[in-house]
C-alpha cells in the first residue's frame, strides 16, 4: 500500500509533459501568427526611370540655385532668367507622369547645397549635369534616351552661355564639339547580317528596328549632304570673320555625311540617291549665316531621331553628332531649344509640382 503514491506520481508526470508541450506550442503558433510576414523588397527601377529622375532632381536642383543668384542680382538677370526658364522647361518635360511611378530622388548635387552660391558654382553644375545626361542616354530606352540626350546638350550649352556672360571660366568640353576621330567613323559599328524573315523563323523579328534605324541614318545622309550644298553656296557670301568657321564646318559636313553613309551600309541599308542639287530659299544667298542656322537646325532634328532609335556604337555616334549639330546651330545663331532633337509643346507640359517651388513661365 505505500507504492501506490509512488505510481501515481509517475503515471501523471508524463502527463503533466504533454501538457506543458501543448502549451507551449500554443504559445508559439499564436506568436508566429502575430508577427507580420516581411513584405518583399520592391524591384529596382529600370536604368531609364533611374536617370529621369536624377534628371529631374538636378534641373530642380539647378533651377533653384539660379533663382537665388538672378534674386541676388548675381549677374545679367537677362541670362539668368534665361536658364532658370530652360531648366524650368526641362524639368516639366522629366517629370514623373504619376507619383506611383516615380522613382527615389537623388540627393541634393554640390551645387544644390552651396550656399552662398555663385556663378561658377552654377556653371559647374549645369555643365556636370549636362555631361551625366548624355552619358545616361547612351543606355536609356529610346524615347528617354532622346530626351535625356537633348537636356543634357541644351544644359551644356547653357554652361557655355552663362560662362562667358559672368566671365568665369567654362568647364572643358563645354559646348560639345567632337573632332573627326569621335564618332568613330566605321570600325565600331556591327557588320551587316540580314534578319531572317517572319515566315522562315516562325515569330516576329527585329525587322522594324532594323528598318527605323535605316531610316534614321538615311535621314542623317540627306540632311547632310544638304548641309554640305548650303555651305558651298554660302562660303563666297560669308564675312570674313565667319568664312573661316564655316570652312571648317564645311569639312566637318563632308566627314559625317561619309560616317553615316557607312553606318548605313553596315546596317544592310542604301544610302540615298544623291541630289543634284537643292532649293535654297529666296533669304538664304542675301543672309547665308541665317540660312546655315535653319540647315544646321534641321541636322539637330535628324540625330535626335537617329539617338532614339539607335543602340550601341551608333547610339555614341549619334549623341556627338546631336551635340555637335546643336553647337553649330548657336553658332549661326539659331535655338535649338530647351531639348535639341526632340520637338516639344511647352503647352502641353504638365506643372511643376508645388514642393518644386515657383519659376518664371514658360514664355518669360
Amino acid at each position: 500500500m505505500k507504492d501506490r503514491p509512488q505510481d501515481s506520481a509517475r503515471r501523471i508526470r508524463p502527463f503533466r509533459l504533454a501538457a506543458a508541450g501543448l502549451a507551449a506550442l500554443v504559445v508559439l503558433s499564436l506568436g508566429f501568427a502575430l508577427i507580420p510576414a516581411q513584405e518583399p523588397a520592391p524591384p529596382e527601377p529600370p536604368l531609364s526611370e533611374r536617370a529621369r529622375a536624377a534628371a529631374f532632381t538636378e534641373a530642380l536642383n539647378l533651377r533653384a540655385v539660379g533663382m537665388r543668384l538672378a534674386a541676388a542680382g548675381a549677374a545679367d538677370s537677362g541670362v539668368l532668367d534665361g536658364v532658370v526658364t530652360l531648366l524650368t522647361i526641362q524639368a516639366r518635360a522629366l517629370q514623373a507622369p504619376t507619383p506611383a511611378t516615380a522613382a527615389p530622388s537623388p540627393a541634393p548635387s554640390a551645387a544644390a547645397t552651396s550656399d552662398p552660391p555663385d556663378m561658377a558654382v552654377l556653371v559647374r553644375g549645369l555643365a556636370a549635369s549636362g555631361a551625366a545626361r548624355v552619358k545616361d542616354a547612351e543606355g536609356a530606352d529610346g524615347g528617354m534616351a532622346r530626351l535625356l540626350a537633348g537636356t543634357g546638350t541644351a544644359q551644356l550649352l547653357a554652361a557655355g552661355r552663362l560662362a562667358a556672360a559672368a566671365g568665369v571660366p567654362a568647364p572643358q568640353g563645354t559646348p560639345a564639339e567632337p573632332g573627326g576621330d569621335a564618332s568613330g567613323a566605321g570600325s565600331s559599328s556591327s557588320p551587316c547580317v540580314a534578319a531572317p524573315s517572319a515566315a522562315s523563323s516562325g515569330g516576329a523579328t527585329d525587322g522594324g528596328a532594323s528598318a527605323t534605324i535605316q531610316q534614321a541614318l538615311a535621314a542623317v545622309v540627306a540632311v547632310e549632304e544638304q548641309a554640305i550644298y548650303g555651305y558651298e553656296a554660302a562660303l563666297p557670301r560669308l564675312a570674313p570673320t565667319d568664312a573661316g568657321p564655316a570652312s571648317e564646318m564645311l569639312g566637318r559636313h563632308e566627314e559625317l555625311a561619309a560616317e553615316a553613309t557607312e553606318r548605313l551600309r553596315l546596317a544592310c541599308g542604301a544610302a540615298p540617291p544623291q541630289q543634284p542639287g537643292y532649293v535654297l530659299d529666296g533669304g538664304f544667298l542675301a543672309a547665308p549665316a541665317a540660312g546655315l542656322a535653319r540647315l544646321e537646325a534641321a541636322t539637330v532634328a535628324s540625330y535626335g531621331d537617329a539617338v532614339a532609335v539607335s543602340q550601341g556604337q551608333d547610339r555614341g555616334w549619334a549623341l556627338s553628332g546631336l551635340q555637335a549639330a546643336a553647337g553649330r546651330a548657336v553658332r549661326w545663331g539659331a535655338d535649338p531649344g530647351p531639348v535639341p532633337g526632340l520637338a516639344l509643346d511647352i503647352d502641353q507640359l504638365p506643372v511643376l509640382a508645388d514642393s518644386a517651388g515657383p519659376g518664371p513661365s514658360p514664355g518669360s
